[in-house]
């Protein structure tokens, strides 16, 4: 039988999606003008301070105001990714985007961020600074893909034709939209003192689109 003879599909439709959006380079340069501004002032460090909160062997932890998140337009980025990503998979129009929290990671040289889940329904990552030479100066181990500083989805268990994990490197601007109880980590580096800087957030939506079991 020909090659050209077969008809062939292949369906990847099992395991939670993950919707990647490209955060624009506006709302990028204000957030880090907002953070390096708080970077500088101790007490608003302190008053904003989520570390308590957070999973994270990391530098600092700390959330992002209300204002800044509507004037630098990332609240309104959230909502419309968010919207057109539950409507692709689910031909629904959320008419619900309650943003519980959003919050900035400083991470440095041989720290990390455990395996961990967030709550609400909808939660993300992404990078707002990435270290100039991450990975340029691995030298020890030559074949092996270096995957420091890199983010980690987890899901299940690896098996024949099935992958448990996909490993993100991180890129200036990509923010990944993912369900709330997707596992997590990311990966210590240790080839650069350059600041790793990434943004989370977890919100609700509505709940008739989210439960997908229905009333108990």
């Amino acid at each position: 039988m020909a090659e050209e003879e077969i008809k062939y599909q292949v369906i990847r439709n099992f395991g939670p999606s993950v919707f990647k959006v490209e955060i624009p380079k506006s709302i990028i340069d204000k957030l880090n003008l907002y953070i390096d501004q708080i970077i500088k002032d101790e007490r608003k460090q302190n008053e904003l301070n989520y570390g308590n909160k957070l999973v994270g062997d990391v530098t600092q932890e700390f959330l992002l105001e209300k204002e800044i998140m509507n004037k630098s337009g990332w609240l309104n980025f959230l909502s419309i990714s968010t919207q057109k990503w539950i409507e692709l998979e689910t031909g629904k129009k959320i008419t619900k985007f309650n943003l519980n929290t959003s919050w900035i990671v400083r991470q440095f040289q041989n720290e990390y961020n455990p395996t961990h889940w967030h709550t609400g329904h909808i939660s993300g990552a992404g990078f707002l600074k990435v270290p100039k030479s991450l990975g340029k100066h691995r030298q020890k181990f030559k074949d092996t893909k270096y995957t420091g500083g890199n983010l980690q989805l987890i899901h299940g268990s690896k098996m024949f034709l099935c992958e448990s994990t996909l490993n993100i490197k991180p890129k200036v601007g990509d923010f990944y939209f993912f369900p709330n109880y997707l596992m997590h980590t990311v990966f210590p580096f240790s080839d650069t003192e350059e600041e790793r800087r990434s943004i989370s957030f977890n919100a609700t939506i509505d709940e008739n689109i989210y439960n997908v079991y229905g009333k108990n």
